[in-house]
């Protein structure tokens, strides 16, 4: 479990690959090695980044070390029927390319349980609908990095109350924060990746 948390968070992906299947050979349960070494190792490297310790490159290899490890656990947590917490939608929104942070978040989201939708960057009102009605979701994560952009939030959120979803809405990105969320009718706020993941459990559970 060491040696995989130590791979996840330096980025290695052949490390990750090969400490995913050690830990599986010595009889760890899939949910156990992403709650206790996978997620840690991601919490521990955006923790860093928010402190000046990592850049952004360190957290890109990191969210694809990952996924890396996640593509290997997933099918055998399917086969032991596991259950997925909720189905999220996420995306940048529309106007906006940036993705780093976002792609850090569906990481994290994944991770912990939950089924996510990456939607991409520049993602419009209707395609935010169309995936939320298509995947059942019960949650939409929008992000947005540049304040130019974020104001096109609220017009995701208008939209999806008048199309009468049933979905929670959480935000998040630089220029935003808890008070602007509130203004714009979302249900949520997050600052980090760690964050989101305690905040859509939290809305899942209401």
């Amino acid at each position: 479990m060491d040696n995989l948390y130590e791979a996840i968070y330096k980025g290695n992906f052949i490390a990750a690959k090969t400490a995913v299947s050690e830990a599986l050979n010595s009889g760890l349960e899939p949910q156990s090695i992403i709650d206790k070494s996978m997620c840690p190792a991601m919490e521990a490297i955006g923790k860093d980044f928010e402190e000046g310790k990592a850049f952004v490159p360190n957290l890109l290899l990191s969210a694809k070390a990952m996924k890396i490890a996640l593509d290997i656990l997933k099918p055998l947590m399917n086969s032991e029927q596991k259950a997925i917490i909720g189905t999220v939608v996420i995306g940048t929104v529309k106007g906006d390319l940036h993705d780093i942070g976002k792609n850090l978040v569906a990481s994290m989201l994944e991770g912990t349980g939950f089924n996510v939708i990456n939607l991409g960057a520049d993602v419009s009102k209707e395609r935010f609908i169309a995936a939320a009605k298509e995947h059942n979701a019960q949650i939409i994560c929008l992000s947005a990095l540049l304040t130019t952009t974020m104001d096109y939030m609220q017009e995701v959120v208008e939209a999806v109350r008048a199309d009468g979803l049933n979905v929670k809405i959480m935000v998040g990105g630089a220029p935003l924060n808890a008070e602007f969320a509130a203004k714009i009718g979302a249900d949520g706020y997050s600052s980090n990746a760690n964050e989101a993941t305690v905040l859509a459990k939290r809305l899942i559970a209401s």
